[in-house]
């Protein structure tokens, strides 16, 4: 498993922010629904490559990420 920095935590927290108004639904709804369709994990895995394009095309290969598991909204 590979540890997490700071910056990756300020990241984190700022893509799901971003989902959150992206989907016009609140942070902790965002959160619950990109831990469960595996989202969360992306951004952790693919930190490297993903905090290098802006936010909104990872808020994008979230959305994508997250209807291909199975989510809805």
């Amino acid at each position: 498993m590979k540890e997490i920095n700071k910056n990756q935590i300020s990241w984190t927290v700022a893509c799901v922010n971003e989902y959150a108004k992206y989907k016009a639904i609140d942070i902790i709804t965002a959160f619950q629904y990109l831990f469960k369709h595996g989202g969360i994990e992306f951004l952790k895995e693919h930190y490297e490559a993903e905090h290098l394009l802006s936010l909104d095309d990872t808020v994008e290969d979230l959305d994508y990420l997250c209807r291909n598991n199975g989510g809805t909204a």
